[in-house]
């Protein structure tokens, strides 16, 4: 999988294609509607990929405070954009 587009048709399927990372997992999971499952992906993970995709989770739950946490420890700030351009500007990142 390369792009977005091939990313977003997966989103049809019952499960994630093999082979994703579990930062993609996540972002699956979450474009499935699913943000426990998402969140359970990355939620024991410590580098900075998993710490974004977890930030970006808690600022979708409406933890602000928590996905400032985790933003911090991804070393990014809080994007001042819709929760669906930063879930898209992760899948791409994470390709």
């Amino acid at each position: 999988m390369k792009t977005l587009t091939e990313f977003k048709e997966s989103l049809n399927l019952e499960q994630p294609i093999s082979g994703l990372s579990a930062q993609l997992k996540s972002l699956w999971y979450d474009g499935k509607g699913d943000w426990h499952q998402a969140h359970a992906q990355v939620d024991h993970l410590t580098d900075k990929e998993s710490a974004w995709v977890h930030a970006y989770l808690h600022r979708k739950e409406g933890d602000i405070w928590n996905a400032d946490y985790w933003y911090k420890k991804a070393q990014q700030v809080r994007p001042n954009l819709s929760l669906e351009e930063e879930w898209k500007q992760l899948v791409l990142q994470l390709l």
